[in-house]
């Protein structure tokens, strides 16, 4: 599809309906009845310039209105978006009763479950296939019925399901053959949120991976996703503590002050918590967020203020948070003549509230490139993510400022 004008309606397939997925799919239901302003969303209160003046993103690029969006899912553990909502204890009461006539509608079919990857949470809803691929081949056809039914023109998959055990990428993942090839087997390297992505792949649909979750990062995946014309991003939401951590170190740098430390903790008690309690799981989310600096602080080019950094970073699940994050950073500055300085972040902040803009914004900018023709993976939506996806031989920006300007002049160049 290449037509730059959207008609009908998009929908959004969650993969995982937990507190992430529901506080998108609440918030956007809440946000069209009351008429608030979609806080934290680019596409909803971004602006972008043009030859007639500046105007919102989502009308200069004349993207879907939030009426225009149903959703849909599959979840391990709840039934629908209304039952996971109240699970989730993301919002309050008053906003779940608000909202809970369209949560209820929406339901969430049974997941693909591995229990070498996910642990942790029983898997009370898991689909009947034992052979990945007939997952693969089930959860292609869940796609294009799910959309069919619904009436949608088109869809778009968002990966926002828990964080897998790490598993690093082999020779199972080298080529579309050789995926498929293990996907017969039941290759035990081949992991659910691959089998999603996969699906997905085939059936024709953008998919967005909101997880650390290795999946851009499979070869064969990305092949596949060229053969067939279907569009990539991710991986996992750039949207709290990262967040910071981009922001302070691109000034830092900038500034050009020494950076001999940054050691980052957080607490939280969420189904996320619980999840990356199991050092396995944690792995996955550690590379993500070991993985930002680098770039910023580059010791190559700058040897004298990075060459010796040490970077930590730690989870702790904390059952009385819930979805309510704090975290901590400690960085260990040096400035004028080795001077040692000390710079201290403490940000309590709702994890699933500043992910939730950020998938809506995502998926309506994978579908704005689906329809602008664009295939592979889309680095110029880099800014969303921890650990940006890129095709093979680039190189990752993760400095937020330079990745914002990279995605205004993407779609500068599409409002004509």
């Amino acid at each position: 599809m290449t037509s730059s004008a959207p008609s009908g309606r998009l929908g959004i397939f969650t993969i995982g309906m937990g507190s992430v997925a529901t506080t998108l799919m609440a918030g956007v239901e809440l946000i069209r009845q009351r008429g608030l302003p979609a806080v934290g969303s680019y596409t909803q209160l971004g602006w972008l310039p043009g030859r007639d003046g500046t105007r919102r993103v989502h009308e200069a690029l004349g993207l879907p209105p939030l009426a225009d969006l149903v959703f849909g899912g599959v979840d391990l553990i709840e039934t629908n978006a209304l039952e996971s909502a109240r699970t989730a204890g993301v919002l309050s009461a008053t906003d779940i009763a608000e909202a809970a006539g369209f949560l209820a509608t929406i339901s969430a079919g049974p997941g693909i479950h591995d229990p070498g990857y996910v642990r942790t949470l029983p898997a009370m809803r898991a689909r009947p296939e034992t052979n990945k691929l007939a997952q693969a081949e089930a959860m292609t056809k869940v796609y294009r019925e799910f959309f069919a039914a619904q009436g949608c023109a088109r869809g778009v998959v968002l990966l926002t399901l828990s964080t897998e055990a790490w598993r690093p990428v082999g020779a199972v993942h080298a080529t579309p053959e050789s995926f498929i090839a293990g996907l017969q087997r039941n290759a035990p390297e081949i992991s659910p949120s691959q089998i999603y992505a996969w699906a997905a792949i085939e059936a024709g649909y953008p998919l967005v991976n909101c997880t650390p979750n290795p999946v851009l990062e499979v070869p064969a995946l990305q092949a596949r996703a060229l053969q067939r014309g279907t569009a990539l991003a991710g991986s996992d939401l750039k949207s709290g503590q990262t967040l910071l951590k981009t922001v302070v170190a691109g000034g830092l740098a900038r500034r050009l002050l020494g950076v001999k430390g940054w050691y980052s903790t957080n607490i939280l008690g969420n189904r996320d918590g619980l999840v990356l309690h199991e050092p396995e799981n944690f792995r996955s989310k550690e590379i993500t967020k070991t993985g930002v600096l680098a770039d910023i602080l580059d010791a190559k080019a700058q040897p004298a203020l990075y060459g010796d950094l040490v970077h930590q970073v730690h989870i702790n699940y904390f059952p009385p948070k819930g979805d309510n994050k704090e975290a901590w950073d400690s960085i260990q500055l040096t400035g004028w003549l080795g001077y040692e300085m000390e710079l201290r972040v403490n940000f309590q902040c709702r994890d699933s509230i500043l992910a939730a803009p950020l998938t809506l914004d995502l998926a309506l900018l994978i579908d704005l490139a689906a329809r602008r023709g664009e295939k592979g993976v889309q680095a110029w939506l880099g800014g969303f993510f921890k650990h940006p996806a890129v095709s093979p031989g680039d190189i990752p920006d993760n400095d937020l400022s330079s990745q914002m300007q990279t995605l205004e002049r993407k779609l500068v160049g599409w409002t004509g």
